[in-house]
Order: structure tokens, then sequence, then C-alpha cells
């Protein structure tokens, strides 16, 4: 639930809490712009080598979706002075893990080795940023595409409910909007991508000045600011990142008719699900906080008002979740419920709406507040613990805002946020004509599917938790 959505934490546990909450580091630039964040930590003799590029499926354009997705893969099958595959080799050989993910806002890939092992991890990364191109090669670019095209069928074409995030995520925004297209690209576009137009994305967004590198772990930090700089150091920069539209931060208003705002899926599946989402204001704004929060209040463990009163009072539903996308462009507020068998998803659906009705209508209890305020407290610390958690989140706060420091304020914006303002977000952004609906209902239930009836304010109730999201970061 809380906002430092890291990507994939490495079982390396860190400081005490007392230290945690000092975060000490330090931050430089090299002269090609690179910018580099230096977290020292000598409780264990281990390093964590993060590499945040700002570039992800936000960056490409209808027709050409996947390219980021694509170079997440491209990037392991080796560069100049790296054999294919012999990234990962060199890193489990010394007791080190690796790996990399894609999402809209963003790539990152990561190392975590043992802190003599820094000049290795440096090097592949140097390597693969400076050198990657006499490695893109015709027979690489297909061996990649193919094991991409696979991913997509097993990850969404085959999978259960899988193309239920991909269809709400084209009600929610328009075909020429970033947020439109899935992170993983369309199979045409993945297909239709010739040799010419990927090695150009590379060119244009894999350099020093559009790349966060963050060292979290045993070091001094001078001493590795100098290996930083020696590997690093003369990648010359790339051109100027071409801008992205107005519109991505600023989206036009949803269709008028209620029905251009729906869809129904039928999947090979057992249970219908129901799947409703709201654009918010993006990650980092104020308001972002308050509906983490009001996720939270609404669906986020047992006592949440959700669940008590879909799963466990009316047993309407098998599962109930809330959440929000940290997503730096615009924000997004997803509900996801599979619902009971026997029950109608109109009837889950009307559930879903009453409550976002009801928290527009009244702001939570302060009981409720502190509940959800705490659970997203315990996320929060709990991440921090990790040491590529750590390194994580110094890139994720310096790629978006240019500010590192943020990283140990987040815990600040979660406790100033009161309950009026939960109610403030419901109202002025979770209505029914700001709503898109996706219901999911096995393949022979579809033709007896209708509408929700119009939204009522509940009495009290309490209760949620959930499926999985339908866009996690792409590996």
């Amino acid at each position: 639930m809380t906002s430092v959505r890291f990507t994939r934490p490495f079982p390396i546990r860190l400081m005490t809490s007392s230290a945690i909450a000092e975060l000490p580091f330090t931050r430089h630039t090299l002269g090609n712009g690179l910018r580099v964040v230096l977290h020292p930590d000598r409780s264990l003799p281990l390093v964590a080598v993060n590499l945040w590029y700002h570039v992800g499926s936000k960056n490409e354009r209808p027709g050409r979706t996947g390219f980021a997705h694509l170079f997440e893969h491209m990037l392991f099958q080796g560069s100049e002075h790296v054999g294919t595959n012999d990234h990962f080799r060199y890193v489990q050989q010394v007791g080190g893990v690796a790996n990399g993910s894609t999402w809209y806002d963003r790539t990152n890939y990561y190392e975590a080795l043992p802190a003599h092992q820094l000049d290795l991890g440096l090097w592949l990364e140097s390597d693969r940023m400076g050198f990657l191109l006499p490695a893109i090669t015709a027979e690489n670019l297909e061996t990649q595409r193919q094991v991409v095209m696979n991913e997509r069928r097993q990850r969404i074409e085959n999978q259960p409910y899988g193309l239920a995030g991909e269809r709400l995520r084209e009600l929610l925004y328009p075909p020429d909007h970033p947020y439109h297209w899935p992170v993983i690209g369309y199979m045409d576009d993945i297909a239709a991508a010739t040799l010419e137009e990927v090695r150009a994305f590379f060119r244009t967004y894999y350099t020093p000045n559009n790349a966060v590198l963050t060292l979290a772990g045993d070091f001094e930090p001078g001493a590795a600011l100098e290996r930083v700089d020696a590997w690093f150091g003369d990648i010359p920069a790339g051109p100027p990142l071409p801008p992205l539209p107005a519109t991505v931060s600023d989206p036009p208003p949803l269709p008028a008719a209620a029905g251009d705002r729906r869809a129904l899926l039928e999947d090979d599946v057992r249970l219908a699900r129901v799947y409703l989402a709201c654009r918010i204001p993006p990650f980092g704004q104020r308001p972002w906080y308050a509906a983490d929060l009001l996720a939270g209040v609404l669906a986020t463990g047992k006592s949440s008002r959700l669940y008590r009163d879909l799963v466990y009072e009316r047993q309407i539903a098998q599962d109930v979740s809330a959440y929000v996308n940290p997503f730096e462009a615009v924000g997004d507020f997803m509900m996801v419920a599979t619902v009971r068998p026997g029950v109608e998803p109109a009837a889950v659906e009307a559930a879903l709406g009453d409550h976002l009705a009801r928290a527009a209508a009244a702001p939570p209890s302060e009981e409720e507040l502190a509940g959800a305020r705490s659970r997203a407290l315990t996320d929060y610390w709990s991440a921090l613990e990790l040491l590529a958690n750590r390194a994580d989140g110094f890139s994720q706060f310096t790629t978006y805002f240019d500010d590192p420091a943020r990283l140990a304020g987040e815990a600040d914006r979660y406790l100033s946020v009161g309950a009026g303002e939960l109610q403030e977000l419901a109202a002025g952004f979770l209505g029914p004509e700001a709503r898109v609906v996706v219901t999911v209902v096995p393949q022979a239930a579809a033709a007896s599917v209708s509408a929700p009836p119009a939204p009522a304010i509940l009495d009290a109730v309490e209760a949620p938790e959930p499926p999985a999201p339908p866009d996690p970061p792409v590996s």
C-alpha cells in the first residue's frame, strides 16, 4: 500500500530502526550527466548496485509499444565485452544476484554483491550502458523478440483474468496516451519492431544523462565515487530527450456515455471478477497519499470496510482489494473483487460503488485512519530494512523528483494527511462519472450479465483483501 513501490527486493537485512530513520546519503553528478547516490552502510559486507533509466512504456508510441520491456531483455543478452548470459554468470559465480524490471515510467537493473565485488557490478552496468549497440544484432533481437512474445502469451493472453488489466487501462486513457497500452506491449507491435528502431530507442534513452546510479552498502563513499567515475565517466552523454506531449499529465476527460467506460470480457475462469478504476493525481502529490490511505481504509486487512461487508457479512465476494499505482504523470485508484458463485457481478459492482459513495459523503473515523496509516508505515519501514530496497528507493525519488532525500520523508507525508482529505479525494476523483469498469465472466455466463443498479450510500460497514494487481512491473 505504501508509495515506496520497490521492485524486486533481495533478502538482505539492514540496520536498526533508528539508523533507518537517518538514511545517510551523498549525491553527485558526473560530467556526462549521470546522477549518483551513495548510501553507506557498514553493517554487512554487501553492496547493492541499482541503476534506473528514466524510460518505460510511457516513452513509446502507438504502433511501437513494448520497446522498453524488450530492452530489459536485450540488456541481459550481452554487450561488447560481456557475452550472452554472462552478466548473470559473473554475478552468480561470486554469490550475488541480479535482475531488472520495466514499468510505465522507468526501467531498472540491479545487483546484490559481496562488497569486494563492487567493481564487478559497476563494470557490468557500465558496459551495457556504453557498449550495448555492437551486441544488438538481428539475431539477438529476434531471440529476445520471441522470448517477450512468449512471455506475453504466458502472463497475459493465457493467464486467467490476464487481459482485464490491459482492457481497464485502455478504457481509462485514450489510445494516444502512454498509459493506455501495456508495459509488455502488443503482440503486433513487438513483431513489427525493426533493428534500426530498436537501436535508435537505445541511443535516445539508455544514456548517462537519463539515468540514476545508487550504491548502498559496505563501501567508503570517496573510493566508491572514484570507481563509479572510472567505469562510467567516459561514456558520452546522449542527445536531448524527446519531450512528452502535454496530454500525458492532463489527459482528456473520460467519455460521457457510461457504455463507453465499460467492457465485458469472457474468459476461461470459474468465477467472475469486477475491476474498477479512476484517475487520481500522480505519485508524489498530497492527494495521492490520501488515495493510498483511503485504499487502506476500504480494503486492507480483514477488518476493513469492503472485506467485512462483501466477504464476511453479505458473502457476495470471494476477495476484494483496493490500491493506487505510483505513476509519475497521472495516478490511478483501482478496486478488484472476485464474485462468489451464484452472485451477479452487477451486485458486487454496485457494492463497490456504494462504498465509494460513502467515502465521498463522510470522512473515515480516526480509528480507521490510524489503522490505514499504521499499515502504510509498517510497509514503508519493513521495505527499508532491505538494503536493495533502500538503493531502489533512492533511485526512484532521484529519478522522479531529483530529490533522494524524499525517501526519508515518506512517513511524514502519510502522517500529515487528515481524514477530511480522504473524503475530498473520494468526492473529487472517484464518482460514478470518473469510473471505468471491466467485468470478467466465465465464458458461458456472458449473456446474462447486466449493468449494476444506481449507487446508494450504505450504513456503517467495514472491510477488504485482494487478488494480485493487474499491472505489476514486468521482469
